[in-house]
């Protein structure tokens, strides 16, 4: 889709990096988007080809092999470009490593965590993934069982995560557990565990209604003894350390929907070119072109909020219930654009062979996860009732 009000947030170095990723993308991603949804997985050499090129980690040190500035736009750029490939499981793939994994390991992990695990991800080496939600808890970190006991020179770890993506492939898992039960949300602590460790056991890849190439897995630790020097952080603080990234988490997925709608739009549009019925184009029906319309006008407004968004971050000033907003607003547009381009395409749409059915089967979990669109709204409306909308 074209932009029909120009985005002026980027400069040239993130154009020259579009045109990169632009390049990975349709040599190393596009021609086996098939076979990863078959495989329920991608392959592990594609993150390897990204560490080299410098896709993973780029906001992180470069000390740690990481692009050395705080820059949302090249995430943007990266998630954007990753959409185009109609594979939404591996944007979810490279969004667990460079907007969950790295922000927690750059920011709390000590030096000896950084070179053991972050500058090994970045290259591509090593794969993470971020361990919170349970399979009794949901959304409610406060309800979590798992917990770790301290033995000495480890911690003990017990319990389970479910919904883990890049799960079944991870080398380490950054895994939240109750470390002292009498201090509510300040008894729980973050891990960086190994998952060779014994104890640590997966079971994955879940069978999902979309993002069928993405590897989410539930991950269980029966007496799992992790290094004390493996705590991320400082004892405790791990609900401090999960407010600190989820203005950054809503932000990415926000990114994610508008570039998915947008791409869905493309297909559409294209579709609607080369589709003929009753002996003329489908986009010289009058429906037809009032879809795109509608759908081109809806998306010019989100992309110019989610980019103001995005430089709002990059300043340090995208505040929770901004990202939260832009996360719900979004993602229930999401849901109807995608619908509506599918519509387009009568019964083709349905078939999965069809890239918009596959953009169709993996929208819906966008209103899910990074927190629901009910919780997004419960923390808006605290903003207002606090007066916020004064």
């Amino acid at each position: 889709m074209k932009d029909f009000l120009p985005r002026t947030h980027f400069n040239e170095e993130h154009e020259m990096f579009r045109d990169m990723v632009r390049g990975f993308v349709e040599k190393e991603i596009t021609p086996n988007v098939e076979r990863w949804h078959e495989q329920g997985m991608p392959d592990r050499e594609v993150f390897k080809k990204a560490g080299e090129l410098g896709l993973i980690g780029m906001s992180t040190p470069e000390a740690y092999g990481g692009g050395g500035e705080m820059d949302f736009r090249y995430n943007q750029v990266l998630n954007e470009e990753l959409t185009k490939s109609d594979c939404g499981s591996i944007v979810v793939s490279f969004g667990t490593l460079n907007d969950l994994c790295a922000p927690y390991l750059a920011k709390f992990a000590s030096e000896e965590l950084k070179q053991k695990y972050l500058a090994p991800m970045n290259a591509g080496d090593l794969i993470g993934c971020l361990a919170m939600t349970e399979p009794g808890a949901g959304s409610d970190l406060a309800g979590m069982r798992t917990f770790a006991k301290r033995d000495g020179d480890h911690w003990v770890l017990n319990g389970a995560k479910t919904f883990i993506s890049n799960g079944m492939l991870s080398d380490f898992a950054l895994v939240a557990a109750i470390t002292d039960p009498s201090k509510g949300r300040a008894g729980v602590s973050m891990f960086v565990v190994d998952t060779g460790l014994e104890g640590y056991t997966k079971t994955g890849p879940l069978k999902k209604v979309g993002l069928k190439a993405q590897d989410t897995a539930e991950l269980h630790f029966d007496n799992v003894r992790v290094p004390a020097e493996n705590l991320l952080g400082e004892e405790g603080a791990a609900f401090g350390y999960l407010r600190t990234n989820l203005a950054h988490e809503r932000l990415t997925v926000a990114v994610g929907s508008v570039a998915t709608s947008r791409r869905a739009w493309t297909l559409a549009y294209n579709y609607a070119q080369e589709r003929e019925t009753f002996g003329k184009p489908l986009i010289q029906h009058q429906v037809h072109g009032h879809y795109l319309a509608d759908i081109a006008s809806r998306l010019t407004v989100q992309q110019a909020f989610v980019d103001q968004c995005v430089m709002a971050h990059n300043d340090g000033n995208l505040d929770e219930t901004a990202a939260s907003m832009a996360k719900f607003w979004t993602t229930e547009e999401q849901q109807d654009i995608v619908t509506r381009c599918l519509q387009m395409f009568g019964g083709y749409g349905f078939m999965l062979e069809y890239p918009i059915s596959t953009h169709y089967l993996d929208s819906k979990v966008q209103t899910i996860y990074g927190g629901t669109n009910e919780i997004m709204k419960e923390i808006i409306f605290r903003r207002i009732a606090k007066g916020g909308a004064a």
